[in-house]
C-alpha cells in the first residue's frame, strides 16, 4: 500500500482543494461576468440605435438593422475570445506562448482556409457598399427573399415561404436588390374580341383616378398604356403603376380586383375559352356552331 499513501495526502491536501474551489469561483465568475457584458452591451447598442432613429442625421431603418446584427457578432467573437484567454490563465496556462503560436498557426491555416477569408471579405464589402440591408427583397444566385441577417461569413435569406437559405457570402456575385427604388405593378387585362376597345378604355381611364385617391403607395396615377397584344381570343390592355418599394404585388391585385368590378358593372365581358364546331347537313352545306 506504499503507493497509496503519495495520493492520500495530495487529495487531502487542504490547500489542493481551496485553490480548486477558488479557481472554480473565478471560471464561474468570468462565465456570468460574460454573459452579463453581452446582455448590457446588446441592450446599450439598442438603444443607441434607438436614439439615432428621433435624430436628423440617422441612417436608414435597414442599415441601422444591418449594423446592429455586424456589431453583436463582432463584440461577441471578442468577448467571448477575452474570456476564453481568462478561463486558460486560471489553468495557468502560458497564454502569450498561447497567442503567439495561433499566430503562426492562423497563418498556415490562413492559406488553406482561402474561402473562409474571401467570405468574410465579401461580407465587409456587401455592409459598407450598402449592396443590400436586413429587410430589404433580393434575388442572390437564384435566391430570391427576404434579407434576415448579414454576418461576417454567411447572409442569411427567408423566401416569402418559409424556407431559410443561408448563402456564404464569398459566393455573391450579382444581386438584385428590389427595395431600394420604387416598384412598378403591371397589370394586363383581357377583353373580349366583341367588346369595343373605346368603351373599356373610357372605363379604364375613369378609375384610375379613383385608384389614386384610395391607396397611399401609389407614388403617382396609374397610366392605361394601350392594348399590349391581340391573343387568341382576347385583347388584352395594360395598365402601370409606380408605387413604394415591394408594393407592386398589393397594388397590382387591388387594381385586377377593381378593373374586374368595373367592367362587370359597364357590361363589357372577359373573354372565355370558346370551341367552334363546323357541321355539313345533308345538302352539303356548313354550319357553325358555339
Amino acid at each position: 500500500m506504499d503507493w497509496f499513501e503519495p495520493i492520500y495526502d495530495y487529495l487531502s491536501n487542504r490547500e489542493l482543494w481551496a485553490d480548486l474551489l477558488l479557481r472554480t469561483i473565478k471560471i464561474i465568475a468570468i462565465l456570468v461576468g460574460t454573459w452579463l457584458f453581452l446582455r448590457i452591451a446588446k441592450s446599450t447598442l439598442g438603444k443607441v440605435f434607438a436614439i439615432r432613429l428621433r435624430s436628423p442625421l440617422r441612417l436608414s431603418e435597414r442599415r441601422e438593422a444591418t449594423l446592429i446584427r455586424l456589431i453583436e457578432n463582432i463584440l461577441t467573437y471578442v468577448v467571448y475570445f477575452i474570456s476564453l484567454v481568462m478561463i486558460l490563465s486560471e489553468f495557468e496556462v502560458d497564454v502569450t506562448t498561447l497567442i503567439a503560436g495561433a499566430g503562426v498557426v492562423g497563418l498556415a491555416v490562413g492559406f488553406g482556409a482561402q474561402n473562409l477569408v474571401r467570405d468574410i471579405i465579401t461580407g465587409f464589402f456587401i455592409i459598407f457598399e450598402k449592396q443590400f440591408s436586413v429587410g430589404d427583397y433580393v434575388r442572390i444566385s437564384g435566391v430570391e427573399g427576404f434579407v434576415e441577417e448579414i454576418g461576417l461569413r454567411v447572409t442569411k435569406i427567408k423566401s416569402w415561404t418559409g424556407e431559410l437559405h443561408i448563402l456564404p457570402n464569398g459566393n455573391i456575385n450579382q444581386v438584385t436588390n428590389y427595395s431600394i427604388h420604387n416598384s412598378i405593378a403591371v397589370v394586363d387585362v383581357s377583353i373580349a374580341y366583341e367588346e369595343q376597345i373605346h368603351e373599356a378604355e373610357a372605363v379604364i381611364i375613369d378609375l384610375m383616378d379613383e385608384l389614386y385617391e384610395k391607396f397611399d403607395a401609389m407614388i403617382v396615377k396609374p397610366e392605361y398604356l394601350g392594348v399590349q397584344d391581340l391573343g387568341a381570343s382576347e385583347v388584352v390592355l395594360r395598365i402601370i403603376s409606380e408605387v413604394q418599394p415591394m408594393e407592386h404585388w398589393v397594388i397590382g391585385r387591388e387594381i385586377r380586383k377593381a378593373v374586374k368590378q368595373r367592367l362587370d358593372e359597364s357590361g363589357i365581358e372577359i373573354p372565355f375559352p370558346r370551341v367552334v364546331m363546323y357541321q355539313r347537313d345533308e345538302q352539303g352545306e356548313v354550319k357553325e356552331k358555339a
